[in-house]
């Protein structure tokens, strides 16, 4: 960990609970942030992340919802200090399992590389198209691993600069 903190880099979290993909996932055309040829880029901000939890709590319970605080005292990323990164690879658009590992793997180093912090919130990057399998023959070329690098430092960077635009204060509006 030393050496994430002399980089002054973000650590990352990987998603693993399924309601937290179906969060992002879920949050519809509001929640793509950047698209490419062969990704979309999903963000849920940290307010909006707890927001439908909350919800669906007060719904179940007749005497409304009781303010509590379960989150894991040692759990940054649970607590709003982290971003949630997740992979999206369907076995519909990358046949073999070392594709899909190899495109998540990159898609994790994206956000690693990353020169700037990340923002909190849950990240989820989805692959919505195949790779050409007459340009990338090999399901683990380095050609491949180069273009989806390419692709999703391009795409995280679009992605990166949107949310940092609708999360920057507003000058007041005179009259």
């Amino acid at each position: 960990m030393p050496a994430e903190a002399d980089t002054g880099r973000t650590p990352v979290q990987h998603l693993k609970q399924r309601a937290d993909f179906e969060r992002a996932l879920g949050a519809g055309p509001a929640g793509v942030v950047a698209r490419s040829t062969h990704f979309v880029l999903h963000f849920v901000p940290p307010a909006a992340a707890a927001a439908p939890a909350a919800k669906s709590a007060a719904a179940e319970l007749s005497t409304g919802l009781v303010p509590s605080d379960n989150q894991a005292v040692d759990c940054p990323a649970r607590a709003g200090l982290q971003p949630l990164v997740g992979a999206v690879i369907p076995k519909r658009w990358a046949r073999r399992s070392v594709t899909r590992n190899l495109l998540k793997r990159q898609v994790f180093a994206s956000f690693e590389r990353q020169p700037v912090p990340i923002p909190p919130g849950v990240w989820v990057v989805r692959l919505r198209v195949t790779f050409d399998r007459e340009q990338f023959h090999s399901p683990a070329s380095d050609t491949l691993k180069r273009a989806a690098r390419g692709e999703l430092d391009s795409l995280l960077g679009q992605g990166l600069a949107r949310v940092r635009r609708a999360s920057a204060p507003r000058p007041p509006a005179s009259s």
